[in-house]
């Protein structure tokens, strides 16, 4: 990743200041996300979806445990977003099959439970960094920020159940006449309802996920313009090119 190719004004910020950038970011690359993540994501989706009949909660759960699959795909929008490129479908797909396995078994497994995935993320896919070189890098970047990564990933997750409970509450409004034997039609054990239960769900993640990727590769590229002063090379490189 060169500075000087990044098509973002570079300067140090504060963390909750880069989050912002990282949210505007999300706004302006949603030509690529739909193109890019929505599809991968709609099929990360169909696939958890289909162990509904095993247990009712299973597909909540997975979609739940394989968010870092997402992760990635949406990062892969991002960094090229950060050089001026749009991501097309194939773009990221050739990207996910190329893609080394150990990392993404690793951000499934020990490293899931990770309390700021979206800002360490980087690390490993950008950087390709692993083993105790990955470990130190971390600690370079969350050091001093981690309690922002920790506030952004509580902050998302609380929208996320805000955004549950509140399709939750507007779905039995919108549709009055659904009942079953004098109970709320959600509240059965149907397969229909426990469909609609996960499809709520789903589009909770569907809708946060690219806004808490965002913001944590915007703390990771301002976090790197603090510890490799990006901005000061970057306003270098394009001073000496207009001479």
């Amino acid at each position: 990743m060169k500075a000087e190719q990044l098509q973002l004004a570079l300067r140090p910020r504060r963390a909750f200041e880069a989050v912002d950038l990282g949210v505007r970011m999300a706004q302006r690359g949603r030509r690529s996300l739909l193109r890019a993540y929505l599809p991968m994501a709609l099929l990360l989706v169909a696939a958890c979806g289909a162990t509904m009949e095993v247990k009712p909660w299973l597909p909540s759960l997975l979609l739940w445990w394989f968010k870092p699959w997402l992760d990635r795909a949406l990062l892969d929008v991002y960094a090229r977003q950060a050089f001026g490129e749009e991501t097309r479908f194939r773009d990221a797909w050739e990207a996910r099959r190329s893609a080394p396995w150990m990392p993404i078994l690793e951000r499934v497994t020990w490293l899931r439970l990770s309390f700021w995935r979206a800002y360490s993320t980087p690390v490993t896919q950008l950087e390709g960094q692993t083993g105790a070189q990955r470990r130190q890098r971390v600690r370079a970047i969350v050091r001093n920020h981690w309690g922002a990564a920790l506030l952004l990933q509580a902050t998302c997750v609380l929208i996320e159940l805000l955004l549950v409970l509140g399709l939750f509450a507007l779905f039995p409004l919108l549709t009055p006449g659904l009942q079953f034997h004098g109970a709320p039609w959600l509240f059965t054990d149907s397969l229909a309802a426990n469909c609609m239960l996960f499809g709520i769900y789903a589009a909770a993640v569907l809708f946060v996920e690219p806004y808490y990727v965002a913001g944590g590769f915007a703390m990771y590229l301002n976090r790197r313009v603090e510890l490799e002063a990006w901005d000061v090379e970057q306003d270098l490189r394009h001073a000496f090119a207009a001479r």
